[in-house]
């Protein structure tokens, strides 16, 4: 009983936080949105706090439940919030979709291998918004630029440029691809994240730097199963290397370590962003589908 009139105050709390944040109205336009879609449950309303107060939301995650949560919540947290690393061309290829597209658990169940949150819907081509990024506004000094987070579709374009007005922007395809295309020249990882908290389903690419990524950090520091693999690894020529351990000090996951005088991957590490491929002056890495991975997002193929 007492657990029961808990959960009915912290739910009239969260409404009234709701209401007062917007503005005095019941709902702004695309919150109305996400209720038809979503319903006005208690995930629904978490989704909505984390979308809102995403800096604050993230702030926590990084600064006290990675942290200091027990390797059970640890498992928790990654099947509910999570990622899928993409190559450059497998994230310009959601950008430039066109055409509807419904990947639902049955299409997605060997792309990402977590038990929920397996929905990529994409009416195309899809608005796009790009918003400031609250994993690089949690550090003192974070890499720059801040705005390179891109929401992806509807409701949530809407729901950001509404909320956030002075964080966010709506942007055209061929400026998102720019914006990918110049985070990846400066060694960033593209990532899908799928949460079930903001309905179900695919909702944001991310672009991510080793040294602000609160989903890099959580997985290789705090051993958080958050991100998953492109579908590749990277496999190095070593007749082309020539130990300028680049790549090692370029691979956002630590996967490349230089041991007599060439590049080694460690497939068990690398997550197949691609980032090292550019970075090797040699040109002496290449990805390969590595069968022993889920497989890759490609809309091509689906």
């Amino acid at each position: 009983m007492i657990i029961f009139l808990t959960v009915i105050f912290l739910i009239l709390i969260i409404l009234l936080i709701w209401v007062v944040s917007e503005k005095g109205q019941l709902a702004l336009p695309s919150t109305k949105a996400a209720i038809e879609e979503g319903g006005l449950t208690l995930k629904n309303i978490h989704g909505y706090i984390y979308a809102k107060w995403s800096k604050e939301y993230i702030g926590s995650l990084i600064k006290i439940v990675f942290p200091l949560s027990p390797k059970w919540l640890k498992k928790l947290i990654g099947k509910k919030y999570h990622s899928k690393v993409l190559t450059l061309p497998q994230a310009e290829a959601i950008i430039k979709h066109d055409h509807h597209t419904h990947l639902h658990t049955h299409d997605l169940e060997k792309i990402i291998p977590y038990p929920i949150a397996r929905n990529l819907i994409l009416n195309g081509p899809p608005d796009i918004a790009i918003y400031e990024c609250p994993c690089r506004h949690n550090r003192k000094n974070p890499c720059q630029p801040t705005r390179v987070c891109m929401l992806v579709g509807q409701p949530f374009v809407d729901f950001v440029l509404e909320h956030k007005p002075n964080e966010s922007e709506r942007v055209s395809k061929n400026e998102a691809l720019e914006i990918l295309r110049a985070e990846h020249k400066r060694g960033h990882v593209h990532t899908a994240w799928f949460k079930d908290l903001c309905l179900d389903r695919f909702f944001v690419i991310c672009n991510c730097c080793k040294c602000c990524c609160g989903g890099i950090e959580a997985m290789l520091k705090h051993h958080v199963p958050i991100m998953v693999s492109s579908g590749y690894s990277a496999h190095v020529d070593t007749k082309k290397c020539i130990g300028c351990k680049i790549c090692e000090e370029t691979c956002p996951f630590g996967a490349v370590k230089i041991i007599n005088g060439k590049s080694t991957i460690d497939t068990n590490k690398c997550m197949g962003c691609g980032v090292c491929i550019d970075k090797c002056p040699q040109k002496a890495i290449s990805l390969y589908l590595d069968k022993n991975k889920p497989l890759p997002l490609e809309l091509d193929k689906y």
